[in-house]
């Protein structure tokens, strides 16, 4: 490249790519921009451009020297193969700035950055209309080195579509943006992030414009006021930002910035309303609490509602102090009357229900958080004793009457369904973004199982370390690959870590479930420890990707709705919401109904209840396990006996039975009884042999029994407590019986005391107990 004066002392370029030139260190008068621009327009375009032809010792050139020296030192610096092209598109970017200086009568390095920006315009079209129409499409690029380099442009934001890559290349040299981007690659693909590939494009992207708009390719210059800047100055469209937020994280992970904020700018605004003076209490107790996050916000919003109704309907109560028993029963009595949607802040997402009566759980939780509240500062000495929270703010007993064990259980039929849609899981079912599955396969199909398998809240599914998951046959320990054959047989085991309502404790589950959590392990990447929220323990999270752990929605979000599609069942019944806590309801349920049920204590261990009265919301007694234990305990057999019963239809014909004669013959085993009222007869399981009994030895009997006009049938008899013990229990409850009858007339009058019977003789005359319905023959 030609330099067309040696002595000239105009602005040199810096030796770093860091500053560009002072604009006021190298202004000068308007007299002499007035003779730069004459001299530009006497050398003319062919002059500028340096074509072949062009004066190398025209005036001019003398005139303009300070402006192109910068230039000409500009594009010398840039770290690029100097073809023919590139060359000449070098030549007509300086020609380009030079004539729009003449333009505007002031030096390229007072120019704005929307002057650069008008001159580079937003895409090439952009360009051609304000750029010279010798100008082509490969003079922008160098176009924008100089804005980057003389004029100290950053604002490639406005640039649309623009290679910063290659820009970020020229300026700060191919290795070393190379380098530094592998560094932050390398740890991104330690983490599992697609962006570790080297096939990915977004990385460079995105970090190539970073180091351009810090002005220096260095991952250690890199500060987290820079990644801020960013994101609040909107530098980058918002499709990077996520590529950005790896970025950051990978930056802070080499130890040269602080990682992003979690969560930054996704929650919605902090619940406000009523009183300040009602909030500012509110929010003391939030802060003094030690319950988890989730319940304090729950009580918050729950105060928070309080206070909007204090504002309309008690402006004295206000200040907690001023509380009485009076206020309490106002809010209760307001509190039974509320429906869905009064003195709430927001009602998007309330749907239909908005209007309905509250339900009675709704009504008992809201009451125990201003419950919880006064007690609380009662206790902490903030209020003073006015009344008992426990007594003035108990939950009523109408209320209370409605509340009880409910556990929403899956039908068997969907939830089967739902185990085979886990069960045969496949990469194309996972929902797909723009670069492809978020999570791999293996995580999603653990996840699933851990879900349909292992009965768990969804906190705790996502706060399970590596290594929850052992084999053991017999006591021994087994590795869950091993080929051993007493491997087959081993059973597995999970560690759950401590949860809400117990510590951690070990439990038996499913071996497919065992079998997919170390299928997930195996390929699992490094990951960074993360502090557990409820123990503080710095740990090892088993479901977590790219640095990332794997959220306790995750399941209700995605893997519902998946399994769901695939299943062909919709995502809600009519007990609502297919959740991920329903199916710990629903496995409870399952395991209380087998063939060879689990107990309540056993249940109670499995489920890591602390005691039996949580287990009770969980476990539902089937209909069917209802029916068949209802079978099993014989209720109708129990209380009631068969017993035949011949009929004399000759007798009943001929009309003798109306005129007295007996016509219905109860078959006692040794013996026949006439009594019509045979049901009603105290004696019945203990015949005295009164006048209406007929000895099957006598003559009369086996006349009864040789007659062919009989029918006989099967009549039920109901048994007192006395008849049923001494049918089930025998000789000694006969005993008792018979004990007790002793005294008790018979049908014909006497009672067995007074007829001839010998004491020692007893009797049991129902020998051929039978249950069944009547039959004839």
């Amino acid at each position: 490249m030609t330099t067309i004066a040696a002595d000239l002392t105009g602005p040199r370029l810096p030796g770093c790519w860091r500053w560009p030139i002072d604009p006021h260190r190298y202004d000068t008068t308007p007299e002499v921009r007035s003779a730069e621009a004459a001299a530009i327009a006497e050398l003319g375009t062919g002059n500028l451009r340096r074509l072949a032809r062009h004066d190398p010792a025209a005036r001019g050139w003398h005139e303009i020297r300070r402006l192109l020296r910068p230039l000409d030192d500009a594009c010398a610096a840039l770290e690029s193969p100097l073809t023919p092209h590139r060359r000449r598109a070098m030549l007509d970017a300086t020609a380009v700035v030079l004539l729009r200086c003449a333009e505007t009568g002031r030096s390229y390095w007072a120019w704005t950055d929307q002057e650069w920006a008008g001159l580079l315009g937003q895409d090439q079209h952009g360009f051609r209309k304000a750029a010279p129409g010798w100008a082509d499409d490969a003079v922008r690029p160098y176009l924008a080195a100089h804005a980057f380099l003389l004029g100290g442009f950053t604002a490639f934001c406005q640039l649309g579509s623009f290679s910063r890559l290659t820009l970020a290349w020229r300026v700060f040299g191919r290795d070393r943006v190379d380098g530094e981007i592998g560094r932050i690659r390398s740890v991104l693909a330690g983490w599992g992030y697609r962006l570790g590939r080297d096939d990915d494009t977004l990385l460079p992207m995105v970090a190539c414009q970073v180091f351009l708009l810090n002005r220096s390719p260095h991952a250690e210059e890199l500060s987290t006021g820079l990644f801020e800047r960013i994101r609040s100055e909107r530098l980058l469209p918002g499709l990077r930002l996520n590529t950005l937020h790896a970025m950051q994280r990978a930056v802070a992970q080499l130890g040269f910035c602080d990682p992003p904020a979690a969560g930054g700018g996704r929650h919605p605004a902090r619940a406000s309303g009523g009183p300040q003076q009602w909030a500012r209490w509110a929010d003391r107790w939030y802060a003094t609490s030690t319950l988890t996050p989730r319940v304090r916000g729950s009580i918050r919003a729950t105060l928070l509602k309080v206070g909007r109704w204090l504002e309309a309907e008690h402006p004295e109560a206000a200040d907690p102090a001023a509380w009485t028993r009076q206020t309490c029963a106002a809010w209760i009595a307001a509190l039974d009357r509320m429906t869905v949607g009064d003195y709430v802040q927001r009602t998007a997402g309330l749907g239909d229900r908005l209007g309905k009566p509250l339900e009675a759980p709704s009504k008992a939780a809201q009451l125990s958080a201003v419950r919880t509240f006064f007690r609380d500062c009662q206790e902490w000495e903030w209020l003073p004793r006015r009344f008992d929270p426990q007594r003035a703010l108990g939950t009523p007993r109408s209320i209370a009457a409605l509340l009880g064990p409910d556990p929403r259980v899956i039908a068997d039929g969907v939830w089967a369904k739902l185990m085979w849609a886990g069960i045969n899981l496949q990469a194309a079912d996972l929902p797909q973004t723009q670069a492809g599955n978020f999570y791999p396969v293996e995580l999603v199909r653990a996840v699933t199982l851990t879900w349909l398998f292992s009965g768990q809240r969804s906190d705790e599914i996502a706060r399970l370390r590596t290594g929850c998951i052992r084999w053991q046959h017999d006591g021994t320990a087994i590795a869950g690959d091993s080929q051993q054959v007493l491997a087959r047989d081993a059973i597995c085991l999970l560690d759950v870590p401590a949860h809400k309502t117990s510590t951690a404790f070990t439990k038996p589950v499913d071996p497919i479930l065992g079998q997919a959590l170390d299928a997930w392990q195996a390929i699992r990447p490094g990951q960074p420890k993360f502090t557990d929220r409820r123990t503080g323990e710095h740990v090892d999270l088993l479901f977590a990707f790219r640095a990332r752990k794997v959220s306790s929605s995750y399941i209700n979000n995605t893997v519902i709705p998946m399994l769901c599609r695939k299943a062909g069942v919709p995502a809600a019944d009519v007990r609502g919401n297919i959740t991920s806590h329903r199916a710990r309801s629903t496995i409870a349920s399952q395991l209380y109904n087998a063939k060879e049920p689990m107990t309540l204590f056993e249940l109670q261990a499995w489920l890591g209840h602390r005691s039996p009265q949580s287990t009770q919301f969980y476990a539902k007694i089937s209909p069917a396990t209802l029916t068949r234990a209802y079978d099993d305990a014989g209720y109708f057999s129990r209380n009631v006996r068969t017993i035949e019963v011949l009929i004399d239809r000759d007798a009943v014909a001929s009309g003798a039975a109306a005129a007295g004669e007996p016509w219905q013959h109860y078959d006692l085993g040794h013996g026949f009884c006439t009594y019509t009222f045979f049901e009603q007869c105290p004696h019945r399981m203990a015949c005295a042999k009164c006048d209406f009994y007929t000895p099957k030895n006598s003559a009369k009997a086996q006349l009864l029994e040789a007659r062919g006009n009989l029918q006989k049938m099967l009549v039920s008899i109901p048994l007192t407590d006395d008849e049923r013990a001494a049918v089930d229990d025998g000789q000694t409850a006969l005993d008792r019986l018979l004990g007790r009858l002793a005294d008790i007339p018979t049908p014909s009058g006497p009672a067995p005391r007074h007829i001839a019977v010998p004491e020692t003789v007893t009797f049991l005359p129902v020998v051929d107990v039978r249950q069944g319905t009547s039959t004839a023959s």
